[in-house]
C-alpha cells in the first residue's frame, strides 16, 4: 500500500499519467512509462520571426514546463512528423535516426520515447548538475542530452560515426532554438560536460556517446 502512495504521489507532482510498461533495452518490465499529451502540430510564429529571435539564453526559472509544453518542445526536437514512414522532425544520414533525446529534470532522467509520444523513467535521482559545467544547469527546470547510438550506424570508422552523431544532434539542438524562440523560452546548447561522469551516471552502453546537452525553461523576469 505504501508503495502504491508514493507512485500515485509521484504521478501527481509530475502532472503526467503513469504506468508500468516494457523499456528499451537494458531495462526492466518494471520501468515506467509518463504518456504526454498529444503534441500540438499547428500554430506557433512565422519562421522568419522564429530566426529573428533565435538565441541562447543563461538564466532560468526554475518553474517546470507544463506537460503540454514539453511534449511540444520534444516532438519539435525530434518527433515523428510523418506517421506512416516514421521520419522524425530533424534529418539524419540514411534515416538511422541514432540519436537518442534524454530529458534530465528534478523527479530524475528520462528517454524521450518518439512513437508513443512517451517519458521512459531511466532514473529516479536528479542529475541535472552532472548535465554540464554551467551553475544554471543545476536548478534549470529541464535539461536535455542527445545521445548518438553507434549501433544504430552500420558502417564507417568511430570517427564517422561521430561526425554523423554530431550533425544528427546540431539539427535537433535548433529545432529545439527555433521553437523555445516561437514559444518564449530560454535556451542553450552547450558541450562543457563531463561526458564520462554524465554516461557512468545514465548508464549508457559502450556504444552510446553523448553529443551534446541544451537546457530549456522560462526565462527569468
Amino acid at each position: 500500500m505504501r508503495a502504491f502512495l508514493i507512485v500515485l504521489l509521484a504521478t501527481f507532482n509530475l502532472g503526467f499519467n503513469l504506468f508500468p510498461v516494457s523499456g528499451p533495452a537494458g531495462q526492466t518490465d518494471e520501468t515506467q512509462i509518463i504518456k504526454l499529451p498529444a503534441p500540438r502540430m499547428e500554430g506557433g510564429k512565422p519562421l522568419m520571426d522564429c530566426l529573428k529571435l533565435r538565441q541562447s539564453n543563461r538564466s532560468y526559472r526554475q518553474e517546470k514546463l507544463s506537460p503540454q509544453i514539453l511534449s511540444d518542445l520534444l516532438w519539435a526536437a525530434n518527433g515523428i512528423n510523418r506517421p506512416d514512414s516514421g521520419k522524425r522532425t530533424a534529418p539524419t544520414a540514411v534515416n538511422w535516426q541514432n540519436i537518442d533525446v534524454y530529458v534530465a529534470t528534478a523527479d530524475g532522467l528520462f528517454l524521450y520515447d518518439a512513437k508513443q509520444s512517451a517519458l521512459i523513467q531511466i532514473l529516479k535521482e536528479d542529475i541535472r548538475a552532472l548535465t554540464g559545467a554551467q551553475d544554471f544547469v543545476k536548478t534549470a527546470p529541464l535539461n536535455l542530452i542527445y545521445v548518438g547510438d553507434y549501433a544504430k550506424i552500420p558502417r564507417g570508422s568511430d570517427e564517422d560515426k561521430l561526425f554523423y552523431s554530431a550533425n544528427h544532434a546540431g539539427y535537433i539542438s535548433q529545432n529545439v532554438y527555433l521553437f523555445c524562440a516561437s514559444e518564449g523560452l530560454s535556451t542553450v546548447v552547450r558541450a562543457m560536460i563531463n561526458k564520462e561522469e554524465l554516461a557512468k551516471a545514465m548508464k549508457l552502453r559502450p556504444e552510446q556517446h553523448i553529443m551534446l546537452a541544451q537546457t530549456v525553461g522560462y526565462p527569468q523576469k
